[in-house]
C-alpha cells in the first residue's frame, strides 16, 4: 500500500474557490440531466430485499414495493393494496407471496385485482424500478448501470440517507469535487482537480465528461493513501467516482438520487443511495471479502458521516434556489 505522512494542514491548503467555477458545475449538471435514464429509479440495496418483508420506497410520490417470489425472481409494483388501500410496505411475504395484512389479499407478482407489476432490475448491488409515467422518457429495457468490479471480487456496501432537496442538488454536490478537502477534512486531504469538463453546453459521452481529482484518503492518524479519482454522471440522477490510479484501482462509489415526493410542508424530499464497490488486486484483499458482513457497517458509517455534511450542502443549495438567491 502506498502510504504518506504529514498531509497539508487544513488551514494551509490552497484555496479552491477560484477553480470551482459555477459555470463548469452548472453545465456539467445540465449535460447529466439531458442523458437518458430510461425512467429507472434506485430504490435500495439488493441485500435489503428480505425473505419475510418487501423493500418499500416512495418514488416521486408513488408508493412502491419490491420482493422475491418463490423462485427468487424479483417482483415490484404499487405499494397500495387495490382492495381498500392498505400500505403494502407493512405486509409480510410468505413463500414468495405478498399478503396484505388488512384482509389477506395475496399478490404473487402478476396482475391481479387491479394491481399491476412494474419493471424491476437487480444489478447485483442495487435494485431499480421503472416508472414510465414519472420519468416521462422513452423507456429502456435496463437501467444505466456504471461499470464496476464484479460483486464476487469486491466488497460492497450501500448507504441510504434522506434530505430536503431535489435530485439535482445531490448531483450538483458530487459535480463539485473542489469542496472535498475543505468540507470533509476528516476524510480527504491534498486535493487537486487536474481535469474538468468544458464550461459550455457542448455535450459529450458521459465517460469522457468527467472531473479528474488527485486526492489522499485519510486512514488513521497522519497516514493517507493518494489516489486519482474521476467523477462522471452517466444519467440524470447518478454520479460515479471511479478510482483510476492508486490503491483500490477499479473501485467505484456510486451516488444515486431518488426523488421521494413532498413533505407535509410541500418541500421536496430526496433519498441518497450510495453504493461503495471496492476491489483490490492485493493478495490480502481475499480476507477482506470474507469479512464483508463485518466491513459493511463500517463503510456505511463512513458514508453516513460524509453525507451528514453533504446533505446540509445540498439542502442549502435547494433553499437558495427556491428563494431565488442561489449565486450560480
Amino acid at each position: 500500500m502506498s502510504l504518506r505522512k504529514n498531509p497539508v494542514a487544513w488551514e494551509r491548503q490552497r484555496p479552491t474557490w477560484r477553480e470551482a467555477r459555477p459555470a463548469v458545475i452548472s453545465q456539467a449538471l445540465k449535460r447529466a440531466q439531458a442523458r437518458p435514464s430510461g425512467n429507472w429509479f434506485v430504490v435500495g440495496s439488493s441485500t435489503s430485499v428480505r425473505d419475510d418483508r418487501p423493500l418499500a420506497r416512495t418514488v416521486a410520490g408513488r408508493e412502491v414495493v419490491v420482493w422475491r417470489d418463490d423462485t427468487g425472481r424479483l417482483v415490484a409494483g404499487p405499494g397500495i393494496c387495490p382492495h381498500l388501500g392498505a400500505p403494502l410496505r407493512d405486509s409480510p411475504v410468505r413463500c414468495g407471496t405478498l399478503v396484505c395484512h388488512w384482509h389477506g389479499l395475496a399478490l404473487r407478482g402478476t396482475a391481479f385485482a387491479g394491481w399491476e407489476p412494474l419493471p424491476v432490475h437487480d444489478d447485483g448491488v442495487l435494485v431499480w424500478v421503472r416508472l414510465d409515467d414519472v420519468g416521462g422518457e422513452p423507456p429502456l429495457d435496463a437501467p444505466v448501470v456504471p461499470e464496476r468490479p464484479a460483486p464476487a471480487d469486491a466488497v460492497s456496501a450501500v448507504y441510504v440517507g434522506f434530505g430536503t432537496c431535489e435530485p439535482e442538488d445531490i448531483v450538483a454536490n458530487r459535480l463539485d469535487p473542489w469542496h472535498g478537502a475543505w468540507f470533509h477534512p476528516y476524510s480527504f486531504v491534498d486535493l487537486t482537480v487536474v481535469d474538468t469538463p468544458p464550461a459550455s453546453g457542448a455535450d459529450g459521452a458521459a465517460e469522457a465528461d468527467g472531473f479528474a481529482v488527485d486526492v489522499s484518503f485519510k486512514l488513521a492518524g497522519r497516514l493517507v493513501v493518494p489516489v486519482r479519482a474521476v467523477f462522471t454522471a452517466p444519467e440524470p440522477r447518478t454520479v460515479v467516482m471511479h478510482i483510476t490510479e492508486g490503491e483500490g484501482r477499479g473501485s467505484v462509489v456510486e451516488t444515486h438520487a431518488t426523488p421521494l415526493g413532498s413533505d407535509d410542508r410541500g418541500r421536496p424530499r430526496t433519498a441518497v443511495v450510495e453504493a461503495v464497490v471496492a476491489a483490490s488486486d492485493r493478495t490480502g484483499f481475499a480476507v477482506a471479502r470474507r469479512m464483508t458482513p463485518v466491513l459493511r457497517p463500517l463503510v456505511r458509517a463512513a458514508a453516513g458521516r460524509l453525507w451528514r455534511d453533504d446533505l446540509a450542502y445540498a439542502e442549502r443549495r435547494w433553499q437558495l434556489r427556491s428563494t431565488g438567491r442561489f449565486p450560480g
